[in-house]
C-alpha cells in the first residue's frame, strides 16, 4: 500500500542548480508519477501543488489566462491546487491576482469568453475582455515585482522530508512505488480504454501522426489558437516525442505533424467521411 505522505523529490542535479531547473525537476518527476498510473493522492501534496503553479504559469505566459483556461482540463480541481499552492509557497499577490483572474473569467458571457479565447479582433473589444487584457498585462508586470518560480523553488526544497535522488535512481524509486499499486492489472485496463474512448480528437490524431513517425508521445504540452500556418492564423497543439518537440495543425481534411524549428513536415494524415477513421497519407 501507498502512503498519502509521499516525499517531494527532486534530483541532486537539480538541488543546486538553477530555481528554473528545480521546479523542472519537480514537474518531470511529477509527470513521470502520472504515466506510471500512480495517483494525484499517492503522491506528495507539495509537489503536486507545485507542478500545478508552474502550470499555471507555463500556460499564462504563453497566452495569458486565456491559455490557462484552455489547457485546464478540470478547472475547479486545477483552480484549487494552483490556490493552494500559491498559498503554500507565499506568492501572496499572484494569489490575488489569480482569484481576480477566475472571477472576472467566470463572469465572461459566451460572446465575450469566445473574442477572449480564440483572440478575436473587432471595431469594440466587449467590456469583458477588456477586464481579461488588462489582468493578463498585470500579470506580466507582477512577475517583475514576485518572482514564482524563486519562491517554488524555495518552497520545494525546503521540504523537512525532501528526498535526493540521483537522476537514475527517480525511474527505480517509482517502479517502488508501482509495485505496490493494489490494483495495477486495473488501472492499466482502464488507463488503455479510457485512451481509446476518452481521448480528444486532437490527441487522436497526435497519437497516429507518432505511429506514422515511429515516434513515442511523451505529453501533449498546450494548444496554440494563433499559430500561424500558411499564412492563416490556426490552432496548433504542441506535444513532446522521444525524438523531440513537434506541433499538430489540421487543414480541411488532412493534419501535419512538424518540426516547429525547420517547419518540415515529418507525418501527415488524412481524414476519412466517418471522423473515427484517419488515413496515412
Amino acid at each position: 500500500m501507498i502512503t498519502s505522505q509521499q516525499p517531494v523529490i527532486l534530483t541532486s542535479s537539480s538541488i543546486e542548480a538553477s530555481d528554473e531547473e528545480a521546479v523542472e525537476a519537480n514537474v518531470s518527476v511529477v509527470d513521470a508519477m502520472h504515466i506510471a498510473l500512480l495517483r494525484t493522492g499517492e503522491m506528495s501534496p507539495v509537489a503536486v501543488r507545485s507542478y500545478y503553479v508552474d502550470f499555471y504559469l507555463s500556460q499564462a505566459l504563453e497566452g495569458g489566462f486565456a491559455q490557462y483556461a484552455f489547457m485546464s482540463a478540470d478547472r475547479a480541481e486545477t483552480d484549487t491546487l494552483v490556490r493552494e499552492g500559491m498559498a503554500g509557497m507565499g506568492a501572496t499577490a499572484h494569489l490575488d491576482l489569480f482569484n481576480r483572474a477566475v472571477e472576472a473569467y467566470d463572469h465572461l458571457s459566451e460572446e465575450e469568453e469566445e473574442y477572449y479565447l480564440d483572440g478575436l479582433d473587432a471595431e469594440e473589444t466587449p467590456d469583458g475582455v477588456l477586464r481579461m487584457e488588462e489582468l493578463d498585462n498585470e500579470f506580466e508586470e507582477l512577475l517583475e515585482r514576485e518572482n514564482i518560480t524563486a519562491l517554488n523553488a524555495a518552497w520545494l526544497r525546503s521540504q523537512p522530508d525532501l528526498l535526493v535522488l540521483d537522476d537514475e535512481e527517480v525511474g527505480a524509486y517509482i517502479q517502488e512505488l508501482v509495485a505496490r499499486i493494489p490494483d495495477l492489472p486495473e488501472r492499466k485496463a482502464q488507463a488503455e480504454a479510457a485512451a481509446l474512448e476518452d481521448a480528444p480528437d486532437f490527441e487522436i490524431i497526435i497519437r497516429e501522426l507518432c505511429a506514422i513517425a515511429s515516434y513515442e508521445l511523451l505529453k501533449i504540452t498546450m494548444g496554440d489558437p494563433n499559430y500561424i500556418h500558411d499564412g492563416e492564423k490556426t490552432l496548433a497543439w504542441h506535444f513532446a516525442t522521444d525524438h523531440g518537440d513537434f506541433i499538430m495543425v489540421e487543414e480541411a481534411d488532412e493534419a501535419f505533424m512538424i518540426n516547429p524549428e525547420t517547419l518540415e513536415i515529418v507525418a501527415a494524415v488524412e481524414f476519412e467521411e466517418s471522423d473515427a477513421d484517419l488515413v496515412e497519407a
